[in-house]
């Protein structure tokens, strides 16, 4: 399956497989790239992944692995043999866990899945990140030096905000990927978001993936809603 340069990942934050196959079967013919988290990876382990792969749709798996580096390694070569797209880890396990992930992820030919590191949780903010996590640098600095070591890693690219997303393409390179979630439309609430923004800002910001989760699987019109993100990112229907 080609990957698009840039494309909406729908984050199905469901509970089971089967509200997540039921909330699939609204498209119809459509595939959307879908991303499968936490809630629904540990409800349903691994065959969620198959069923989805099988469906014919793209998966970025958001397990967001951070740990000491072997451990990374190992639990990588595991995911990479379930046939997904992309996945992460945190950048804040350091440049040697990144490499690890990366060795873990590549098979012997060569092929892997797209790998990309989370900068900042789009739930922090500045207040947070000085009082709580005592990093004493901006949020942007902080982001970018993080994009920065993900970079040197060898990594693909990184999870920021769009807010951060035009700095880390200039701090990184146009080919380095961003990949944006706390993405709404104007008129939905934040709700735990912090830094956000609407698909057509994101758009302007030159980042190559916006996830959206809520806006799109909680929208009295789900495929309305996504195909709205669509037109509003892509400028196609």
């Amino acid at each position: 399956m080609i990957m698009k340069k840039k494309d909406v990942i729908i984050a199905c934050d469901f509970p089971s497989w089967v509200i997540t196959k039921e909330f699939l079967e609204l498209f119809r013919d459509k595939k959307p790239f879908v991303k499968i988290g936490m809630e629904l990876f540990y409800s349903e382990g691994p065959q969620a992944v198959r069923e989805i792969k099988d469906r014919g749709h793209r998966v970025f798996l958001d397990l967001k692995l951070h740990d000491i580096p072997n451990t990374v390694e190992k639990a990588m070569r595991r995911l990479s043999a379930l046939g997904i797209d992309m996945c992460n880890v945190h950048a804040a396990g350091t440049t040697e866990m990144m490499r690890a992930a990366m060795r873990g992820l590549t098979a012997e030919g060569g092929a892997r899945p797209l790998l990309i590191a989370v900068t900042q949780l789009t739930s922090t903010d500045e207040n947070k990140l000085h009082s709580e996590l005592l990093i004493d640098k901006s949020m942007n600095e902080t982001v970018l030096h993080y994009a920065k070591n993900a970079a040197s890693a060898g990594l693909d690219g990184v999870v920021c905000s769009p807010l951060e997303a035009a700095g880390v393409k200039e701090l990184c390179g146009k080919g380095f990927l961003t990949v944006t979630p706390g993405i709404r439309f104007e008129e939905n609430s934040s709700d735990d978001q912090k830094r956000v923004a609407t698909p057509a800002r994101s758009r302007e910001t030159g980042t190559d993936f916006i996830v959206m989760g809520r806006p799109i699987i909680e929208a009295a019109d789900p495929v309305r809603a996504y195909e709205r993100a669509v037109r509003d990112f892509l400028g196609e229907d």
